[in-house]
C-alpha cells in the first residue's frame, strides 16, 4: 500500500545494550528491573528514564516487553527507548511481537539473540503516526481485556483454593472441630473409606487395529483429557462394540482418578464424569454409593490430594503408580447429605466462573494473534474492523 514502507529494522531502531545490576547492588525502591523474561525485581532510580521496550538477548532472547514508566534494563537484555525508534513506541512493542525476532536466535548453548542479524529484518508499517497510534490502541485494548481476564483467572483460583480448605476443614456451620487421621473436620462429620461408601472400575483400551472400534460416539478418556474438573466430552470415541473388547463404562457421577503414569510425579489429577464415559487402564473410576454426592466426591479428592499423592509410589519398571488398594482405603470426610450438596454448589460455582474467564481468556487470545497478524500485515484497517462485544467482552469506537 502507498502509505505503508518497508524498511530493515536496523533503519528504523537502535537495540541498546542494558547494564549490569545484580541484585545484591540493587536499592529498594520502585522501579521496575527487566530482565530478558519481564519484570525480575526492583531498584531505587532508573537507568531508563523514560518509558521504553525491552527485548531479551540471552536467555529468554527475542521477548519483547513494554515498559510504560522508567525502567531498568539488565545486561541480558536489549532496550529501545522513544529517542532511539522513528516509529510510536506502543505500535513498536506490536510491531516486534509480530516479527517474532525468536526465528532468528542461535542455536549452540544459551540462546541469544545477535544484533546485526535482527537489524537485517525486514518489517513494513504505516509511516503516518497517527495510524500507527491507530493500530497500537486497538490491540491495547485486547491485550488488556486479556490481562484483566488472566487477573480473574487467578482470583478465581485463589478462592477455589481457600474455600476447599475453609469447608473441608470448618463446614458451613461454625461448629467446633475434632482432629482425625486427615486433619481437623467439623465435630458432626464421618471419616469414611472410599472403599466403605464407593465402588470401583477399572479401564480398558480397545484394540487399535480395529479402526470401527475407534468411529463410535461414546467418549473414551485417557490421562490426557485429565486437565478440567469436569468431563463432558472427550478427544477420542469408542463405538458400543469397543466396550465388550477391551474397555468399561463409567456411570454420569462418576470419579476418575489417574493411577498410573509419569504425571503422578507432580499430580494426582481427579475429573468428573458429566456424561456416560469409557476410560483407559491408567485410570480409575470411582463410582459413588448412596452416602455420597457425585459432586462432593469429587471436591474432597481434591481438597485432600496432597495426601493422596503422598501415596504414590513407582514401580518395578520406573512408572509412577497409585495402588488400587491404597486408592479404596483413601479417607475423606463426609458430612451429612444436605451439607455435601451445599459445599459442592459453593465450590462449583466458583469453578464455573473461573471456567468463564478461561474461555474469555482463550477468545481474547485468538482475536488477538489474529488481529496483530492482519493489522501488521494491511490485510485489515482500524476503520474496517467490526468487533463483537458479546463474543469478546470488549468494544471498539
Amino acid at each position: 500500500m502507498t502509505d505503508w514502507r518497508e524498511d530493515q529494522l536496523g533503519e528504523i531502531l537502535t537495540l541498546n545494550y542494558g547494564w549490569s545490576l545484580p541484585e545484591k547492588k540493587r536499592a529498594v525502591g520502585s522501579v521496575p528491573v527487566y530482565g530478558s523474561n519481564g519484570i525480575v525485581g526492583s531498584h531505587n532510580q532508573p537507568l531508563v528514564d523514560s518509558p521504553g521496550l525491552i527485548v531479551g538477548r540471552k536467555g529468554s532472547a527475542g521477548n519483547v516487553h513494554f515498559s510504560k514508566v522508567p525502567f531498568c534494563p539488565i545486561d541480558t537484555t536489549f532496550y529501545v527507548g522513544p529517542d532511539d525508534t522513528e516509529l510510536d513506541l506502543e505500535f513498536l512493542f506490536y510491531l516486534l511481537l509480530h516479527l517474532d525476532l525468536k526465528r532468528i536466535l542461535g542455536d549452540v548453548g544459551v540462546p541469544g539473540l545477535n544484533r546485526e542479524m535482527a537489524y537485517k529484518e525486514r518489517v513494513r508499517f504505516p509511516e503516518a503516526r497517527d495510524e500507527q497510534r491507530k493500530i497500537a490502541a486497538v490491540l491495547g485494548l485486547v491485550q488488556r481485556a486479556m490481562e484483566q481476564q488472566e487477573r480473574l483467572i487467578a482470583l478465581t483460583t485463589e478462592l477455589k483454593r481457600t474455600l476447599l480448605h475453609k469447608l473441608f476443614t470448618e463446614g458451613l456451620r461454625g461448629e467446633p472441630q475434632k482432629q482425625t487421621e486427615i486433619g481437623p473436620v467439623p465435630e458432626s462429620w464421618a471419616v469414611v473409606r472410599l472403599e466403605d461408601v464407593c465402588t470401583f472400575v477399572s479401564g480398558g483400551t480397545p484394540s487399535k487395529q480395529n479402526a470401527e472400534f475407534w468411529t463410535g460416539s461414546i467418549p473414551w478418556v485417557s490421562p490426557k483429557d485429565m486437565k478440567k474438573p469436569r468431563l463432558s466430552d472427550v478427544t477420542d470415541h469408542i463405538s458400543d462394540a469397543a466396550l465388550k473388547y477391551g474397555s468399561s463404562l463409567a456411570p454420569t457421577g462418576s470419579v476418575f482418578v489417574v493411577i498410573r503414569g509419569m504425571i503422578l510425579a507432580k499430580d494426582v489429577p481427579v475429573a468428573l464424569a458429566e456424561v456416560p464415559m469409557a476410560f483407559n487402564q491408567d485410570m480409575k473410576a470411582i463410582i459413588p454409593g448412596p452416602r455420597i454426592v457425585p459432586s462432593f466426591l469429587l471436591y474432597a479428592l481434591v481438597a485432600f490430594k496432597q495426601h493422596l499423592f503422598q501415596k504414590v509410589g513407582r514401580s518395578a519398571h520406573g512408572t509412577m503408580t497409585l495402588m488400587s488398594s491404597e486408592l479404596a482405603q483413601f479417607s475423606i470426610p463426609l458430612p451429612d447429605s444436605q451439607t455435601q450438596e451445599e459445599i459442592a454448589t459453593a465450590i462449583e460455582t466458583v469453578e464455573r466462573k473461573h471456567e468463564m474467564h478461561r474461555r474469555k481468556h482463550a477468545i481474547l487470545t485468538d482475536l488477538f494473534r489474529t488481529l496483530l497478524h492482519q493489522l501488521m500485515t494491511a490485510q485489515i484497517r482500524v476503520n474496517e474492523l467490526d468487533m463483537n462485544k458479546a463474543e469478546t467482552g470488549i468494544s471498539i469506537a
